[in-house]
């Protein structure tokens, strides 16, 4: 019985396969940062710590189940671009959703709010299943052993959530963050969108890595101002001293 399973896997030990995991880990890590970033401003749009780390905890499980069933099933859904299509109007419609929302007192926009835990789930599933419509691709390239790719999505998804934890804290301490994270997300779309009108036409990733991570640098560059309360403070304290001296 695992003979069989294993022949279906293509699990096969060998030092090759460390290197190619390996490999497939760091491609993970890397690509995973834009991906962390949008999944950390949807959750954020619930306003309450405890219910954001219950929506990233449940809806990257959802996310994880529709990845596997993804890559087991790469190769038919590759046949059809109408896939690929709907991930990119997907990804740009969050980013269309992004920039023309409201903008608040420092002139900054925010990602969807929403109400119930259960609103944000769906979209953190589909907005992790669109990310990985491109990413695919590259993980099948890199090795066509399945134990291997379910093996490097699995790990894939662990950092994610790590990462997605991080940046919730990081866009309330960066004030550009949350905006540079949609302008990734936007080039994931269009990478998408690129590849529906002529494969030919698509950027290598190497191009790709490098302009995130210049919009990332951007988006690190500039802290958030604290809100003083020292000052109002003061002048109460001097306030009070005037009264008691008349």
């Amino acid at each position: 019985m695992l003979d069989k399973i294993f022949d279906y896997l293509n699990f096969h030990l060998s030092i090759e396969a460390a290197i190619v995991l390996l490999i497939l880990m760091f491609l993970e890590a890397v690509l995973s940062a834009d991906n962390a970033i949008a999944l950390a401003a949807i959750a954020q749009g619930l306003g309450d710590k405890k219910l954001e780390t219950q929506a990233l905890n449940i809806g990257l499980v959802v996310a994880y189940v529709l990845r596997i069933t993804l890559l087991l099933t790469a190769t038919w859904v590759q046949q059809f671009w109408q896939f690929e299509l709907l991930g990119a109007a997907y990804l740009l419609w969050l980013v269309f959703q992004h920039f023309t929302s409201e903008e608040d007192e420092e002139h900054h926009h925010h990602g969807p709010r929403f109400n119930s835990l259960w609103q944000v789930i769906p979209v953190i599933a589909l907005t992790d299943l669109a990310f990985s419509l491109d990413s695919v691709t590259t993980a099948i390239a890199v090795s066509q052993e399945t134990w291997l790719v379910l093996t490097g999505t699995t790990i894939g998804v662990i950092t994610l959530r790590f990462m997605a934890g991080l940046f919730i804290r990081w866009l309330d301490e960066f004030e550009n963050l949350e905006d540079a994270g949609y302008i990734t997300v936007a080039l994931v779309g269009l990478r998408l969108l690129i590849r529906v009108v002529n494969e030919d036409l698509v950027p290598p990733q190497w191009l790709m890595i490098t302009a995130i991570a210049l919009i990332l640098i951007w988006g690190f560059s500039q802290r958030t101002q604290p809100v003083s309360v020292t000052e109002p403070e003061k002048t109460e304290v001097v306030q009070s001293k005037e009264v008691e001296e008349v």
